[in-house]
């Protein structure tokens, strides 16, 4: 059964075992100083398969090295979906992670949306809301 993850010890699991990640939101690496960009990058540098999945930038075709995924529906299995769009945002993107139905989402600090968040456990899916994976990550 799916939760909403809040202890520590739960999400620092989740962080630690996630070997493939989709970041919805991602910027490109002209923009190195945000933390669309340098969270995902240290996930990199930290082992972690990273899935770019910008929402701008269309003239952007990699990110991080990575060919960039335009539908967040295409991008494979993974262990969780990492989200940097602003929680008046997300609603645009519940049927695309409704669609995927990733094991877990993410989304980074100062993202909540309890509503959102209950409706994607209903489907299974596991989620934690604002917190940073990065730090969570070099925690674990």
């Amino acid at each position: 059964m799916a939760h909403i993850l809040e202890s520590d010890s739960d999400v620092r699991t989740l962080a630690r075992q996630a070997k493939r990640v989709a970041v919805l939101g991602i910027k490109p690496d002209d923009r190195a100083d945000e933390p669309a960009h340098y969270v995902p990058e240290k996930l990199q540098q930290l082992g972690v398969t990273i899935v770019p999945v910008p929402t701008r930038y269309p003239d952007v075709q990699e990110i991080l090295g990575v060919p960039v995924v335009r539908d967040l529906r295409a991008v494979g299995d993974v262990d969780l979906v990492c989200v940097f769009r602003r929680t008046e945002d997300l609603a645009a993107h519940e049927a695309d992670l409704l669609a995927l139905r990733p094991p877990a989402v993410w989304l980074q600090s100062g993202i909540r949306d309890d509503a959102f968040a209950q409706r994607l456990v209903a489907a299974g899916i596991d989620v934690v809301q604002s917190r940073c994976l990065m730090v969570e990550r070099m925690r674990a």
